[in-house]
């Protein structure tokens, strides 16, 4: 309808009631993007900014100009992304109130990289992190010219220069031409890294400690070329101690004198005691009850203590563990500890009491553990579940063992709390000296390891395996916990814990001398918190060269909580002796 005798003011009015009276009648722009690549329709029409009309009131003279200035955007929008000789064909209809806006984009042949010449001082070409970003940048040559690619390469190199000690580091010369007639772009870089900067002395403020004590987890000492990734370190190490709240370490630029940097650590004192808790469920322990009491600190020089208390169907025990930290830049401690054992599996029972003392350090990137265990008790093995311990056929032994046990553990992760790409490794060796002051000689072997990888998105694979060989000679000498069994929620699944290994004549589980044991597992996550999981477990303990797998598969559920990653699992065996049905297992805690 038209009003040709109203002012244009009193038009524009009668226009936005009539488009006001339904609610689904204002007129908009749409439009469609067709001869790109999805990225690249996505980036025109994000460019383009009529995103912001598609629901808004326009008047056919606004879309015919909207129109126009999109089609001599395009050209623009299309050159970071290497295309300097667009093509537009564009139609413009109207869809009852709204406006379709259709574009037919040819790119053309795109722009390919023929020379990156990037030019540094050879002392940065020498750092392997500087080099491997010169390496990425250089990559380019060849390749389609993309500015967000191109400038990520050249700032990669600006960022690997700073985090290395080179902070005055600047682009000096930054040069990109492009021949569009040859479709041929030429780089040219070069840096101006001025001189190489070192740590000076780390100043720690707000410590509980007297002074000294914290320079044992500083990285570097004095006069060491400066390094983001030691100053992270620093960080770690401190906040990895448990001794503080707030962790703040940054060099402190404004008191540096020439190339030397100090580096400035603020601290808060973390809560000084900690109680925990409550009741928990495992289906190795069974319902049970944890108390604890930790001493972050107990004096000024950072010594610990820490006790711990669990009351469970299956399992009874007591611990304290003090920690003396020692000088040095290998974090190194001395740690002795205690332990009262009452363990029920469903194959054996053990009465022990183990006095223990050792020392850890970092060594070439490891945590070495060497110490002395004084184990003593008494033991029942070749139980079936809760039968009395007078059934004939089980085996009841005593015995006192002093040994020597040392230990190799380490690990790398993205991310302690969900692991993506990460592994874990841990070797322990155990002997006794002989037969001196022992029931019995034994020589023991042990090996961990743990993998994981996410892909495509939410998919995780964990890959994990465990080997260990004993050499004794007197094998009914050892107690539960220095044989193996297997079977559990870290073993082989589908299988009551510890319910898998030799048997005795009795056809009683009594435990082997030996242990292998391998487990594959998928998880898929539906959200970021919520996922499922697929594993086999394959594996048994044994004597000599008897080794006979037993296999085990099942179904998970996998919830990252609040308080860590809870699996729950369903497992079956499969063609056992040792089980049948479906066993129920859950495990709380981290990934590696």
């Amino acid at each position: 309808m038209k009003y040709p005798f109203l002012p244009s003011v009193g038009r524009g009015l009668i226009l936005l009631t009539t488009t006001l009276l339904p609610l689904t009648a204002s007129a908009g722009i749409v439009l469609q993007v067709k001869g790109l690549p999805d990225d690249l329709q996505q980036a025109v029409i994000s460019a383009s900014g009529l995103s912001a009309y598609a629901t808004r009131s326009v008047s056919e003279a606004q879309v015919r100009r909207l129109f126009k200035q999109v089609q001599t955007q395009v050209d623009g929008i299309l050159r970071p992304y290497g295309y300097y000789h667009s093509t537009v064909h564009g139609e413009l209809d109207p869809k009852g109130q709204d406006w379709a806006l259709s574009l037919q984009i040819e790119a053309g042949p795109p722009v390919l990289i023929e020379q990156v010449q990037a030019t540094l001082p050879a002392s940065a070409r020498e750092v392997p992190a500087v080099r491997s970003s010169l390496r990425a940048l250089r990559a380019l040559q060849g390749k389609q010219l993309d500015d967000g690619n191109y400038e990520s390469a050249r700032d990669t190199v600006t960022s690997a220069l700073t985090a290395n000690g080179w902070l005055d580091a600047k682009l000096d010369t930054h040069r990109v031409e492009v021949d569009t007639r040859r479709n041929q772009a030429r780089v040219e870089l070069a840096w101006n890294i001025g001189p190489r900067y070192r740590f000076g002395p780390v100043d720690f403020s707000g410590s509980q400690f007297r002074p000294g004590v914290l320079d044992r987890y500083v990285p570097f000492p004095a006069g060491t070329a400066y390094t983001q990734d030691q100053l992270l370190q620093l960080q770690q190490s401190l906040t990895n101690t448990d001794y503080f709240s707030m962790v703040d370490v940054r060099p402190d630029m404004s008191h540096r004198q020439g190339q030397i940097v100090p580096v400035l650590v603020n601290l808060h004192p973390a809560k000084q005691t900690i109680y925990t808790g409550g009741p928990f469920y495992g289906t190795d322990t069974g319902p049970g009850i944890r108390a604890g009491l930790s001493k972050r600190w107990i004096n000024r020089r950072g010594h610990k203590w820490s006790n711990e208390l669990i009351l469970a169907q299956r399992l009874k025990s007591l611990s304290t563990l003090y920690t003396i930290p020692m000088p040095g830049p290998n974090q190194r401690s001395f740690n002795f500890g205690a332990n009262f054992l009452d363990a029920n599996t469903v194959t054996s029972v053990a009465h022990t009491f183990e006095v223990v003392a050792n020392e850890t350090r970092l060594w070439h990137g490891w945590t070495r553990t060497l110490g002395v265990h004084a184990l003593t008790g008494t033991f029942t093995v070749g139980k079936r579940g809760t039968e009395s311990d007078r059934i004939a056929g089980l085996e009841h032994g005593s015995s006192t063992l002093v040994y020597a046990e040392g230990s190799l553990a380490r690990k790398r992760m993205d991310n302690s709390t969900f692991v993506r790409r990460g592994w874990s490794l841990n070797f322990t060796a155990r002997t006794t000296a002989g037969s001196a002051l022992s029931s019995a000689r034994f020589s023991q072997l042990m090996a961990d390891a743990k993998w994981i990888r996410a892909f495509a998105g939410r998919n995780r694979l964990i890959l994990r395996g465990s080997a260990a060989l004993t050499d004794t000679n007197d094998f009914d000498a050892l107690p539960p916990q220095l044989r193996f069994f297997a079977g559990g929620d870290r073993s082989v699944r589908g299988y009551a814990y510890q319910a898998i290994g030799p048997l005795n004549k009795s056809k009683r589980v009594i435990g082997g001398r030996n242990l292998l044991i391998g487990s594959a597992e998928m998880e898929h996550y539906f959200t970021p918190h919520w996922g499922m999981a697929g594993f086999v477990d394959a594996g048994n303990a044994f004597n000599g060269m008897d080794y006979r797998p037993q296999l085990g598969t099942g179904l998970g559920l996998r919830w990252l909580s609040p308080v860590g990653m809870i699996r729950i699992d369903v497992g079956m065996p499969v063609h056992s002796i040792y089980g049948h049905g479906v066993q129920l297992h859950v495990n709380i805690g981290p990934d590696l």
